[in-house]
């Protein structure tokens, strides 16, 4: 892209989408490179059932933030907007264009609006708290910070974990911590695209990405993986896929029964990644067809790019 323009661009949207493929192309077309923002891809191994790019890819775009830590390392959102950050200066120190491509909203929020003041986790007292049932987590949420006890998932027992050990630590309710996040937050003016396809077509991409994800050795990845400390991670461990697989390993289900549990969580978490995307970012969306190419998608987002130049909201890398 002519003109020196090195502002981010941010490129989301559901999983199974095709945004890895487009960002790829994109990367070649406008002299860009890639920062996953993927809070699994982060991790080594974790690599069928995060759908990675391949080689072949990686050689096509240099990609940031993946494989940048073992399964026996924390890795959170505040890592992720440091090493971004970091990133994101030096892709642009060599005049090339930072592409913001990924599916994990919290890491894209805390990018983009801010990490607030929570404290980093207490090892001791994360282990008295996760061996706690989690009704009374919850009785405790619910009295100590009924503001987040309204608006936090009943069912994700890390968030509920980790706003328990928060308030703990600090004495105060976890949800005055957080950053003041506005309702939706201010992506790259004429930069933020969002990758859309109707509801048939991606069910069956899900589908058949999940078949092939087996046929590739998802089973025996995952099987190498529990010895090198999966079951030990508790991010990683449950990453939709691995979960089941863990649970296929330890004859609970069928690899049949287990091909169809994974597709059937995949679409439900594509459906939740929708509705937040919709609801939380300013983000400019593509219409895809079914029969649309990567290469024909980057197309219309360079040239769009190129419409948007006029555009003068930035916004500013964290410092």
């Amino acid at each position: 892209m002519s003109g020196g323009v090195t502002e981010p661009v941010v490129l989301t949207g559901p999983t199974a989408s095709g945004k890895s493929a487009v960002a790829v192309c994109l990367a070649e077309r406008i002299g860009g490179e890639i920062i996953s923002v993927d809070s699994m891809q982060v991790y080594r191994g974790l690599d069928i059932g995060t759908a990675k790019p391949d080689p072949t890819e990686r050689r096509r775009a240099p990609h940031h933030l993946i494989d940048i830590v073992d399964l026996d390392v924390a890795f959170d959102a505040a890592h992720f907007v440091r090493r971004a950050t970091e990133g994101i200066r030096d892709i642009q120190g060599r005049g090339r264009v930072p592409i913001l491509c990924g599916g994990t909203g919290m890491y894209f929020n805390a990018w983009l609006s801010g990490l607030g003041d929570a404290p980093p986790p207490d090892p001791e007292l994360r282990a008295r708290i996760e061996a706690t049932p989690l009704e009374a987590l919850l009785d405790e949420l619910a009295t100590k910070d009924p503001v987040l006890f309204d608006e936090i998932d009943l069912k994700n027992r890390r968030r509920i974990i980790r706003a328990v050990e928060v308030i703990r630590i600090t004495g105060r309710p976890f949800s005055l911590q957080r950053a003041i996040w506005p309702e939706r937050a201010p992506t790259v003016a004429g930069r933020s695209f969002g990758l859309e396809r109707s509801i048939d077509d991606l069910r069956r991409r899900i589908h058949q990405r999940v078949e092939r994800m087996f046929e590739h050795g998802w089973i025996e990845e995952t099987r190498t993986l529990l010895t090198a400390g999966l079951a030990g991670n508790r991010t990683a461990s449950q990453a939709i896929g691995y979960r089941q697989i863990m649970e296929h390993l330890a004859g609970l289900h069928s690899r049949l029964v287990t091909v169809d549990l994974i597709q059937t969580r995949t679409r439900q978490f594509a459906k939740r990644q929708r509705t937040w995307l919709h609801g939380q970012l300013d983000l400019q969306w593509l219409e895809v067809s079914e029969k649309e190419t990567a290469e024909t998608t980057a197309e219309r987002i360079a040239d769009q790019l190129m419409a948007n130049r006029g555009q003068t909201g930035k916004k500013p890398v964290p410092e």
